[in-house]
């Protein structure tokens, strides 16, 4: 559709300047090629006549790219901001792309459940996407790779063909959980989930369900502690496991509760993630448990709260994490073809496991009725 001839567009501003659209288009695009004079007269005119400027979008047509990257994580969008290990590995990202020059789209997949048949990613104007801690084969993940886009995966799935990946040995960080525990003389011990599939579901977990986890990072975190528990005895079908689908401070208080009160002779309970143990060290004070005397509580990911709370637990750096991937991810965009900084060569898909080391703070104790 055809302009109204008294619409204000680049070519009706070089004209009633005397200049080349070409000039009136370095003002906006290229202010380095044209004199501070000329541009000040350029950007005058463009005032007075109400020109707010190219069309960004004609414009990212024409350059072949958006400078807008695109940021997938598996939940609402409230839970970037409410979820305190999310709020540190976003941190992380924005410090990696701040001065890239390039904008941060979220995406929020929203919950397992109800998700629309079509993924926001399919109209997604972005560059590259950072995929954070999804589900094996999330349709979100498919969409990103049905484009051809560069693409980064943060933490899960683990391998991703052509994708980079960052994240954890989650197995390796659980085992020394495990034996931390063992050595304290506790045998009977629980473990709180966030969920391990697309269900709602809040309830026991048999070992089938949780070795079938379609989320590779509660997977391998509970292969993690059973491993370290075997050493001493403890087989992984005697682990009683509870599943909370929404990793929250009141899920946590919930699975305690009903742990104990199937298991009463508990003597320690795993949370795979540190806000639900925070909410589990209330509910164990709420049901006047001493903490650690009779009941020993471990996290996992070493969010401020839990050093406050003094839980002991594995630290992760989040904000490391969200940087290696901005890091990553800024790299592909520089190799693609086209790009000014190409190699010679195809980009070589990168991995990169961060350390963890376990924090032990004043939740955990010896058994209260210590094994031999």
């Amino acid at each position: 559709m055809a302009r109204s001839p008294d619409h204000p567009s680049l070519a009706s501003l070089a004209r009633a300047l005397g200049v080349s659209t070409a000039t009136v288009s370095n003002v906006y695009n290229r202010p380095e090629r044209v004199s501070e004079e000329l541009r000040a007269r350029v950007l005058a005119q463009a005032q007075k006549v109400g020109y707010a400027g190219p069309d960004p979008a004609a414009r990212q047509l024409r350059r072949g790219r958006s400078d807008v990257l695109g940021l997938i994580f598996t939940d609402e969008l409230s839970f970037a901001f409410n979820d305190q290990a999310s709020v540190g590995f976003l941190a992380g990202v924005a410090d990696a792309c701040a001065g890239s020059g390039r904008n941060l789209l979220l995406m929020p997949a929203g919950p397992p459940r109800g998700r629309a048949p079509i993924s926001a990613v399919d109209a997604a104007s972005v560059d590259g996407v950072i995929v954070y801690s999804v589900p094996d084969d999330d349709p979100h993940l498919r969409a990103v790779l049905r484009r051809g886009l560069p693409t980064v995966v943060v933490d899960q799935p683990s391998a991703v063909a052509g994708a980079d990946w960052v994240g954890l040995d989650d197995r390796t960080a659980a085992r020394e959980l495990a034996l931390h525990l063992a050595d304290l003389g506790h045998r009977r011990i629980g473990v709180i989930t966030s969920r391990l599939g697309d269900s709602r579901y809040n309830g026991p977990v048999p070992e089938t369900r949780w070795r079938a986890a379609r989320y590779a990072v509660q997977r391998e975190r509970l292969h993690g502690l059973c491993d370290g528990f075997a050493d001493f005895g403890i087989a992984a079908h005697a682990l009683p496991v509870e599943e909370r689908f929404e990793a929250s401070h009141a899920a946590g208080a919930g699975a305690l509760d009903a742990l104990l009160d199937r298991h009463p002779g508990l003597t320690a309970v795993c949370c795979l993630a540190d806000v639900l143990a925070l909410g589990a060290l209330d509910a164990a004070r709420r049901r006047g448990l001493d903490v650690p005397g009779r009941l020993s509580i471990t996290g996992f990911d070493d969010i401020a709260e839990a050093s406050r709370a003094r839980l002991t637990t594995v630290h992760q750096p989040l904000a490391d994490k969200g940087r290696v991937a901005g890091e990553f991810l800024l790299r592909r965009l520089d190799h693609r073809p086209g790009s000014a900084h190409q190699a010679a060569g195809s980009h070589q898909a990168e991995r990169r496991t961060l350390p963890t080391s376990l924090e032990v703070r004043s939740s955990t104790g010896p058994a209260s009725t210590p094994h031999p």
